[in-house]
Formats: C-alpha cells, structure tokens, sequence
C-alpha cells in the first residue's frame, strides 16, 4: 500500500510541477511552491527528486516516454513513407497536447536546468525509432542515403515549425495544421525526389 501512496505522490508532485510552468513560467518553480501546490513536504520533493531540478529531469523522462509511446502507438502498414508522414503528424499533435512538457524537453522551459546523461539516452532512444522508420524507407527505395542524417533533417523541420507554433510566432497566418502537412508533404517529396 506504501508504494502505490509513493506513486501518487510521486504522480502529484510532477503534475503540480507541469501546472506552475504551464501557468506561471520558471520563475515560480521552486520545491516550495511545488510542495504547496502538490500538498506535500519539501522534504517529501527533496526524498523523491533530490530537488527541483531532479523534478524537472523526471517531467523530462516522462515528456520523452510519453512522445515514444505516442509514436510507437501506429500500426505500420506497407507503405513506410505514409507511416512516416502519418508518425510526422502525430509528432505534432503530441507536442500541443503536451506544450509544457515539450518546452522541458526541447523549449529550455527551465533556462538552468540540464538533464541526466541517464535522462539524455532516452532522448537519443526518440531519435531512434525515428531513424528506423526512415530506414523502412530507405530499405524499400523510396529515399537514398543515410537514414539517420535524413532523420535529422525531418525531425530539425517538423521541429522548428513546432516550436514557432509553441511560442505563438506566426508572421503569415492561416491554419497552423494545414501549414504542418503541407511542410511534411513537400520534405517527404523531396526526399522520395533526390
């Protein structure tokens, strides 16, 4: 029964973290606050997390287990390139339904804090399932060339464009998602193209 209570606090704690920065920013991050919000001990932060910043390191692993098990969740299907396209929209969708996450991981939402080198594999853990989708693609001839270079290069695209929607710059307006598949769709005919 102990360790379940320990989960739901541990649970509590990393929501009350995610609330303060959706809310107020990386200012108002502090255990305190966080034990306030949580209705938790400081000590109780510092037991669990080591502090604010292993609090911000686990919002960090959860942001990226989260993304992985999001873009693992598709079936694949003959058509790698598709499955591709339709991994690129989700990755999308996932970053707005889980804004502040996503600024831990890859926005700086906590300007000092630097993530685990345990915490760091994870996130070279994402970078690989993409580059074995984009080696579905190689592997069947529809893209040349080094799978995890092409990998980074759709994963800098997809990403830019996200982090402007993130942080609300929009110089020419218009529907943000129409603007996302059509950036997917001219990348992945570019790539099929050369």
């Amino acid at each position: 029964m102990m360790a379940r209570r320990d989960e739901a606090q541990e649970r509590e704690i990393l929501e009350a973290a995610s609330r303060i920065l959706s809310d107020e920013g990386a200012a108002a991050l502090t255990v305190r606050r966080i034990a306030t919000e949580a209705g938790c001990s400081t000590m109780g932060i510092y037991s669990r997390f080591g502090g604010k910043d292993g609090v911000v390191d686990a919002l960090y692993v959860e942001g990226f287990e989260m993304l992985c098990a999001d873009m693992s969740a598709a079936t694949q299907t003959d058509d790698p390139v598709e499955d591709l396209r339709r991994c690129e929209l989700r990755y999308r969708e996932h970053a707005l339904a889980h804004a502040t996450h996503y600024m831990v991981m890859f926005g700086g939402a906590v300007p000092d804090f630097v993530p685990s080198a345990e915490s760091k594999t994870l996130a070279l853990d994402a970078f690989a399932a993409l580059v074995a989708d984009v080696q579905r693609c190689v592997d069947a001839g529809a893209f040349k060339g080094d799978a995890a270079e092409i990998a980074y290069t759709l994963w800098s695209a997809m990403h830019g464009q996200v982090m402007l929607e993130l942080v609300g710059i929009d110089p020419v307006g218009g529907d943000a998602d129409a603007r996302f598949r059509d950036l997917v769709d001219v990348v992945l005919a570019g790539l099929q193209a050369h």
